[in-house]
């Protein structure tokens, strides 16, 4: 693609995710409201063990799938490109399908993963989806190899609207908090139904068929299974403190209850909030990482280089255009949406995590992207190790601030090794140094306005007015503010509406 129709298609795809995780975000509100924040932290621990699952399914496949369909096409290997995707179908069906008997009629002997019982009931009625989540993760790496963003943002928008829709008729009638977060379970498992049937009515309708994979099945587990092992030790390593977290909080002095409801606030309230950039970000790498794997094996440098600066300069941006906001109004943020004051303040003194953790996202997927799987996981482990060090030492002292500590840390390193091994791999020097240092620069005087602003309006108007006037003068201010200093670019905008 040219570089007007990435960022024209990049901002397709980003309404697309935008609307889904605001869809999405409202949902999280309602159910926090409805299940409480322990039912919230039953749900949230059942559905971290099942991330481990999913991602241990199939979490490599899209991206590799995506990356080899976009070797072969590069070199009009059509025979090829449908025996990667049988091929990745055999692996992902040949882990999910005996995961899930082996777990929902053994589940007995997995008991004393939870402390609390009550996780392995909605953990069970989430296990069906682990089948129907690794083949719509195969075909969709099959269409983002393909440049096919719009029905993959589709199916994606209707997955989660289903979950919604679903999961308010069913948690709405709950009797208590596990009949609640068994609900929401349920609801999850129609979801992936519905995005499994139709990725694959749409792959075989629009010409897609199975090749024999007998020679793809090295190429891509060679590259799948570092980023597998990755992301599956996110999630185990998720789901690990998940387990500890309470213990901790229990061992420096809270009850069983106080621990549970101090995860489901930072995990299943304040998280979303936290990550709202991966989902802008999460849409730039869709748009990219094909591009640069294109540019990478045509060894199309220059492109590659300019590729790379504009998602650094994108990324660095959403991040420091976010903070001020969530830095001034978090508190607000926390009460209006969820009535917690104690969200609210974790919101506010953690937002400057945005940063690190947007600028590792974005690298750790352009590296990817260039085959450097095994670097990447690497380095996931070092930061890893630093989360965990963090939620076993500091609950003592911080509280549940322990985690979001070890996230900042574990963010922080690897970015910093993430960069380390860009500059070696690029051929042509990615500049976006002062691009990043004027833009973290300009979050102070961001911060200080909009504290003055606040201070005024919430002396003239009712919090709910002051507050979405105060988010909304501060964020036009601050387009004004990198416009005029050159660090913002508002053609995504002009793209958009610009014909092919």
């Amino acid at each position: 693609m040219s570089r007007q129709n990435i960022y024209r298609t990049a901002a397709y795809v980003t309404i697309f995710s935008v609307v889904e995780k605001a869809c999405g975000f409202l949902y999280r509100i309602i159910l926090s409201r409805t299940l409480g924040s322990e039912g919230m932290g039953i749900y949230q621990i059942a559905l971290s063990v099942f991330a481990v699952l999913a991602t241990a399914a199939a979490s490599g496949i899209p991206l590799t799938v995506s990356r080899l369909i976009t070797k072969y096409r590069a070199k009009n290997n059509t025979y090829a490109q449908k025996s990667v995707v049988s091929a990745a179908l055999a692996c992902a069906l040949a882990f999910s399908v005996p995961a899930f008997c082996l777990l929902y009629f053994g589940h007995s002997w997995f008991d004393f993963l939870f402390s609390d019982p009550r996780c392995m009931a909605v953990l069970l009625i989430l296990l069906p989806s682990l089948v129907f989540n690794s083949v719509y993760s195969v075909i969709r790496g099959a269409l983002w190899g393909n440049k096919q963003f719009m029905p993959y943002c589709i199916i994606d928008l209707l997955e989660e609207l289903t979950m919604i829709g679903a999961g308010i008729l069913l948690v709405t009638a709950m009797t208590d908090v596990l009949d609640g977060a068994k609900r929401a379970a349920a609801a999850i498992v129609l979801s992936y139904l519905v995005s499994f049937t139709l990725s694959g009515i749409w792959y075989f309708a629009k010409g897609g068929r199975l090749k024999n994979p007998k020679r793809q099945f090295r190429p891509l587990l060679a590259s799948a299974l570092p980023i597998t092992g990755m992301r599956t030790s996110n999630s185990l390593i998720n789901s690990v403190i998940s387990l500890l977290l309470p213990a901790r909080l229990i061992a420096a002095g809270m009850t069983n209850a106080e621990a549970m409801s101090e995860i489901g606030i930072a995990m299943g309230m304040c998280m979303p909030v936290l990550t709202i950039p991966a989902t802008l970000i999460g849409s730039l790498s869709l748009v990219m990482v094909p591009e640069l794997a294109e540019n990478y094996y045509r060894q199309e440098h220059t492109k590659m280089r300019l590729n790379l600066e504009h998602a650094l300069q994108i990324t660095t941006l959403i991040a420091c255009a976010l903070i001020p906001l969530l830095f001034v109004l978090g508190d607000e943020i926390g009460i209006l949406l969820f009535s917690s004051t104690h969200g609210g303040e974790i919101i506010r003194n953690c937002c400057f995590m945005l940063l690190p953790m947007s600028l590792g996202m974005i690298t750790t997927s352009a590296l990817n992207s260039i085959g450097c799987e095994k670097q990447t996981c690497a380095f996931f482990f070092a930061g890893a190790a630093a989360t965990l060090l963090c939620v076993w030492f500091l609950p003592q002292f911080a509280g549940i601030y322990a985690l979001l500590i070890g996230m900042t840390a574990s963010s922080c390193i690897t970015m910093v090794l993430n960069f380390s091994l860009l500059a070696k791999k690029s051929k042509e020097k990615v500049r976006f140094q002062k691009h990043t240092l004027c833009c973290t620069a300009a979050i102070l005087p961001a911060c200080l306005f909009g504290i003055l602003l606040k201070n005024v309006l919430f002396k003239l108007l009712p919090t709910l007015p002051a507050t979405l006037l105060c988010g909304a003068i501060l964020a036009a201010a601050e387009g004004l503010f990198l416009l005029a200093l050159g660090l913002a670019q508002p053609r995504w905008v002009k793209l958009l509406f610009r014909r092919s």
